[in-house]
């Protein structure tokens, strides 16, 4: 059974038992994360299903390995003939989490009621019988 989840703006295709590295979550290492944004789930049973846009009730369960930081990629600037250059770096901060569970639980809808809707006669007063009998003469 796999899963698709959203996540820091980012799409993963997610199994049970994988590792991956995510975008800094506000999680401490060791605790349980709950991913309820699930685009759609595939089984050998029961086949692909898909939301609009997510599927309701379903859920990917994950434990947090580590917080960390990637590592450092090097950006040089400059503007030719001007004498500007200038050299920085950047570490983009993860998550490493471990997928534990995937449930593809719907949540049950209540079921939609139609309105009972109730004929109501419409009382005749004379201005009203008045203008009708001057419609069919003319």
């Amino acid at each position: 059974m796999y899963a698709i989840i959203i996540t820091g703006g980012k799409q993963y295709k997610v199994e049970a038992g994988q590792q991956l590295f995510i975008e800094k979550l506000a999680a401490e290492e060791g605790s349980d994360v709950v991913f309820d944004q699930v685009v759609a789930i595939g089984d050998d049973k029961k086949g692909l299903q898909f939301g609009t846009p997510l599927l309701a009730g379903a859920t990917v369960t994950a434990k947090v390995l580590k917080n960390g930081k990637a590592k450092k990629i090097n950006v040089f600037t400059y503007k030719r003939r001007k004498g500007y250059h200038r050299s920085i770096g950047h570490r983009q901060p993860y998550t490493k989490v471990e997928i534990a569970a995937i449930s593809a639980k719907p949540k049950r809808k209540p079921a939609a009621r139609k309105p009972k809707v109730e004929k109501v006669e419409v009382a005749e007063t004379p201005a009203v019988v008045e203008a009708a009998a001057e419609t069919a003469e003319a």
